[in-house]
C-alpha cells in the first residue's frame, strides 16, 4: 500500500508552491480571526525555516509520510509544536494540491514562453543573416520553387509565436485559486478566499468548490500546448537531420551539438536534433496518458488525480530541454549557401515563373500556360539543360509568341525577388517581417 500510495518521490517538486500556499493560508486565517495572530506568525516563521532547509538540501522527505504536504506539515509540528495543527483549518489536501499544481503549471507556462522567445530570437538572427540566401522550397519533399533561407527560418518564428500564445492563454485560463474549496464543498469557517487568491497571484478564487478540486483541464491545456510546440520542434529537428546529410549539405553542426560514431571516425551525427524529434513522443504521450486518467472520473476528487503530476513534470522537463538544445544548436550552426543554391537549381524551379510570364505578357489563361510550361520543361529535361539555358527556338516550338524577355524571369534571383506579395519570399518582404518580429519580441 505504501508503494502504490506514496507520491512524495515526485510531488516534492511542489514544495515551493506548497509553502507559498500554506503561508498565504495562515496569514488569511489570522487576518480573519480564525486563528490568533501569534499562531499565524509562528506558523509562517516555521514554514520559512522549512523553505530554507529545502533550499539548502537539508530537508528529509520521508516516503512513510506519503506526500509533500504531510512531510511539510510533520516538519512544521517538529519545529513549532501543536500550533502547527491549526494550519490545516478550513482547507483539505484536495484544495491544497489543486492550488499547488496550478501554481506550478503557471510557472511552467512562463518558462515555456521564455524558452520559445529565445528560440525565436535565434531564428530571427539566422533569417537576418540569410535574407538573400537562396534555397529550394519543397512540397512533397520535391524541389518546388526557390525561396530564401531567411524566409524558411521565419516560418518557424511564426509557428513558435503561436506556441507562445497557447502557453500565455493556458496561464490565463488556469489563474483561479482553488484554496478554500476544502475537500469538495467549501468550509463553514469565515475565510477570505480573495485574500489568498490575491496573495498567490491568482485573478480570483475558483467559483465552484467541486470544480476547484476536481478540475485538471489546466494540466491538459498545458500538455496540449506542449505537444503542439514539440511537434514544431520535431519538424525543425527533422529538417536539421536532413539538411546535415551529405546529400543536402545545407547545414553543418559544430562538435558541441553533434556526436561521433563508436567505430566510424568520419561521422558527425545530429544527435541533439534527433533527440528533439524523439521527445515529441514523450510529450504527446503525457497528454494522452493524463486525458485517459481524467476521462472517467466522477466529481469531485479521486486518488486517480495523483497521476497528473508525473505526466506534466516529464513533459515540462522534456520541452524545456528541447527548447534550450534547439536554440543552442541553431546559434552554433554553419549555413552552407553554395549547397543550398546548388539544390535550388535542380528540378526546374522556375517553371511556375515561365507560366506566370505567359499569363502576364501573352494573356494566356493560367491553365493553358501551365501546359505550355510543362511542355517546355520536358524539352529542357530531354536536352539536359536548365530552363534558363534552353534555346529560345525550343520554347517557341511550343509557343511561338514567347520572346527573349522570358529569360528575365528564369533566374533564381528573379523568381525569389518576384514574390513581393505580403508574407512572400522576396528579400525585401523577408526583411520587413524580420523588422516586425524584432519589434514584437522586444
Amino acid at each position: 500500500m505504501e508503494e502504490i500510495n506514496a507520491s512524495v518521490d515526485f510531488d516534492k517538486r511542489l514544495a515551493h508552491e506548497d509553502l507559498a500556499g500554506s503561508k498565504a493560508h495562515a496569514r488569511m486565517l489570522a487576518a480573519c480571526g480564525i486563528i490568533s495572530e501569534a499562531d499565524g506568525t509562528a506558523i509562517v516563521r516555521g514554514l520559512e525555516e522549512i523553505e530554507a532547509e529545502i533550499a539548502a538540501g537539508h530537508f528529509e522527505f520521508k516516503r512513510s509520510l506519503e506526500d509533500v504536504h504531510l512531510n511539510i506539515e510533520n516538519r512544521l509540528a517538529e519545529k513549532i509544536g501543536p500550533v502547527a495543527g491549526r494550519l490545516h483549518t478550513a482547507r483539505s489536501r484536495n484544495d491544497q494540491v489543486a492550488t499547488d499544481f496550478r501554481l506550478w503549471v503557471r510557472g511552467a507556462c512562463d518558462r515555456a514562453t521564455a524558452g520559445l522567445k529565445v528560440l525565436q530570437q535565434v531564428l530571427l538572427e539566422l533569417a537576418a543573416a540569410h535574407a538573400d540566401t537562396i534555397m529550394p522550397g519543397f512540397t512533397h519533399m520535391q524541389p518546388a520553387q526557390p525561396v530564401t533561407f531567411g524566409h524558411h527560418c521565419l516560418a518557424y518564428v511564426e509557428m513558435f509565436a503561436r506556441d507562445r500564445d497557447r502557453f500565455v492563454h493556458c496561464a490565463r485560463r488556469l489563474n483561479e485559486c482553488p484554496l478554500g474549496a476544502a475537500a469538495l464543498a467549501g468550509t463553514p469557517y469565515p475565510i477570505d478566499r480573495t485574500m489568498t487568491a490575491t496573495a498567490l497571484g491568482f485573478d480570483g478564487p475558483a467559483r465552484n468548490s467541486l470544480d476547484a478540486v476536481a478540475a485538471r483541464d489546466f494540466a491538459l491545456d498545458y500538455l496540449a500546448a506542449a505537444a503542439i510546440a514539440a511537434t514544431h520542434l520535431s519538424r525543425l529537428g527533422e529538417e536539421i537531420v536532413i539538411w546535415t546529410t551529405p546529400g543536402f549539405g545545407f547545414l553543418r553542426l559544430s562538435d558541441a551539438f553533434s556526436t561521433g560514431s563508436s567505430i566510424m571516425p568520419q561521422k558527425r551525427n545530429p544527435d541533439a536534433a534527433e533527440l528533439v524529434r524523439a521527445k515529441s513522443g514523450r510529450i504527446l504521450g503525457s497528454f494522452v496518458g493524463l486525458a485517459t486518467v481524467i476521462k472517467g472520473l466522477a466529481l469531485a476528487y479521486a486518488k486517480d488525480l495523483q497521476e497528473d503530476k508525473e505526466a506534466v513534470f516529464s513533459a515540462a522537463d522534456a520541452l524545456e530541454l528541447c527548447l534550450a538544445a534547439m536554440a543552442g544548436m541553431l546559434s552554433d550552426v554553419t549555413v552552407v549557401p553554395e549547397q543550398m543554391r546548388k539544390a535550388a537549381e535542380a528540378g526546374f524551379p522556375t517553371a511556375t515563373d515561365l507560366a506566370d510570364w505567359c499569363v502576364r505578357e501573352l494573356s494566356i489563361p493560367f491553365r493553358e500556360a501551365h501546359h505550355i510550361a510543362g511542355a517546355i520543361v520536358k524539352r529542357a529535361e530531354e536536352m539536359g539543360v536548365a530552363l534558363a539555358e534552353l534555346p529560345l527556338s525550343q520554347m517557341q516550338a511550343v509557343e511561338a509568341r514567347i520572346d527573349a524577355r522570358i529569360y528575365d524571369v528564369l533566374t533564381l534571383e528573379a523568381s525569389v525577388t518576384a514574390r513581393r506579395s505580403f508574407g512572400g519570399s522576396a528579400p525585401e518582404q523577408v526583411r520587413n517581417q524580420i523588422a516586425y518580429w524584432r519589434g514584437k519580441l522586444s
